[in-house]
């Protein structure tokens, strides 16, 4: 009897949940949006650990909108009470602290996983043909993320937000002509002031974090239009069932995937969770030890850097000489690049996508590319005069600078060269089903 009545309580719920579901699909295309984004959306069976990093940039997208939420709940962006509420949200509200080391946390780790997710991209060849638009939406989300982590740096209001606000809006005044307005109309003044911290505040809090979501909802459906790139780079779709029309190579991505990445959310929750629980400043690279003392516009850091994800940029800025007592070489050179990712697809001569069907001369390159940024990373947040100068030979340069300038030049000229080497290079064939 007991039985006979769970299975008329699950009756009546199916039917409910079912006209439910239908009630809404009336209204709006759930189920049909579930299927071409889920459940109906075949992937490439053989993809591997790399594609992990796509799902993880969305998950610490949604983390760092929710601990944002929390953390505006209690900061004032006024510029003689932010530092303060800071201090405040840390010691006095319950379980704050936890919701800044996750933020905090959660910018760092954005920009490793999105650095992971470019390189995949790069190394499969991602940005090729038909996958131009995914690109180039991706382009801009990393445009749009480095935009809203400047914005997001000096609300703490301490002493390396303030400087290296201030050191980094000065570099727009270097642009001819527009630059002294431009940089003026950003900090809102004539110094880094309260006007200042409150226009960076609305841009973190309102306007990039809109445009960033509505530039990932165009990757996302761009992405599903095309299909998804896989490490053979081979099409999927040119290989169907003939009766049902489904990729013989692909697999729906749920279930098999929205478990899959699971395993990588996982790892990655592991690896954060250390991070914030036994080394939320990472030795001064997330969380710099001049930012726990309050903005003084009187008293100078002894060295000013950007965050570590900036600082390869930083490098070259540095590494790029004035000419005429001008600084906007190196602001050309330093928007130049992260601008030239953008061109990828047109850069890239290759009859082939993926790296297993590449020769050694692409390998080399994007080794030697590889080296560059991590070795520009680690200079910029040096001081520029670490190691000494060589002398006049080298007008007064340090080692550092010369070191900086001799990598700028292999990191542009990994992209100045793609048409040659890319052509040039040996390939092997490229099966016609992927290879698991």
């Amino acid at each position: 009897m007991t039985n006979k009545t769970e299975s008329q309580n699950k009756s009546v719920f199916a039917k409910a949940l079912s006209n439910g579901v239908n009630w809404v699909d009336d209204r709006f295309p759930l189920t049909s949006n579930v299927k071409a984004h889920l459940t109906e959306y075949y992937a490439p069976k053989n993809f591997n650990f790399w594609y992990f990093f796509g799902s993880l940039a969305m998950l610490v997208l949604v983390l760092q909108i929710v601990t944002g939420i929390f953390l505006t709940m209690h900061y004032k962006p006024d510029a003689d009470l932010a530092f303060g509420s800071v201090e405040y949200i840390m010691r006095d509200v319950p379980w704050g602290w936890l919701i800044r080391y996750m933020h905090s946390t959660g910018a760092s780790m954005f920009f490793v996983v999105v650095y992971l997710h470019m390189f995949r991209g790069i190394i499969y060849g991602s940005y090729r043909n038909p996958r131009e638009l995914i690109w180039l939406f991706g382009v801009a989300i990393f445009l749009c993320l480095m935009g809203e982590a400047f914005f997001g740096y000096l609300l703490p209001w301490g002493q390396m937000s303030y400087w290296g606000a201030q050191v980094i809006v000065n570099l727009f005044s270097a642009i001819p002509f527009v630059g002294p307005d431009v940089s003026q109309w950003l900090r809102g003044d004539f110094l880094v002031s309260d006007a200042t911290l409150n226009r960076f505040f609305a841009f973190h809090v309102i306007a990039l974090p809109m445009v960033l979501l509505g530039l990932v909802v165009a990757h996302l459906i761009a992405l599903h239009e095309v299909g998804s790139n896989n490490p053979d780079g081979v099409e999927i779709k040119k290989n169907k069932d003939k009766t049902t029309g489904i990729p013989l190579d692909g697999i729906p991505f749920h279930p098999y995937y929205t478990v899959k990445d699971l395993v990588g959310v996982v790892m990655f929750l592991i690896v954060f969770s250390a991070i914030i629980f036994f080394a939320p400043e990472m030795g001064g690279y997330f969380l710099e030890t001049n930012n726990f003392v309050p903005a003084n516009p009187m008293v100078t850091p002894a060295h000013i850097a950007p965050v570590w994800y900036f600082t390869p940029y930083y490098s070259i800025l540095r590494a790029v000489p004035p000419i005429f007592n001008s600084q906007f070489p190196g602001v050309a050179a330093m928007g130049l690049s992260v601008m030239v990712f953008a061109l990828l697809p047109w850069l890239d001569k290759s009859p082939v996508k993926s790296i297993r069907y590449r020769g050694t001369l692409y390998k080399k390159w994007l080794a030697a590319f590889v080296v560059s940024f991590l070795v520009l990373g680690y200079l910029g947040t040096e001081p520029s005069n670490i190691w000494g100068q060589f002398g006049p030979v080298l007008g007064g340069a340090d080692r550092a600078t010369v070191v900086a300038r001799v990598f700028t030049v292999i990191y542009f000229a990994f992209f100045a060269l793609m048409p040659l080497y890319t052509k040039k290079d040996k390939t092997t064939a490229v099966p016609e089903r992927v290879t698991g």
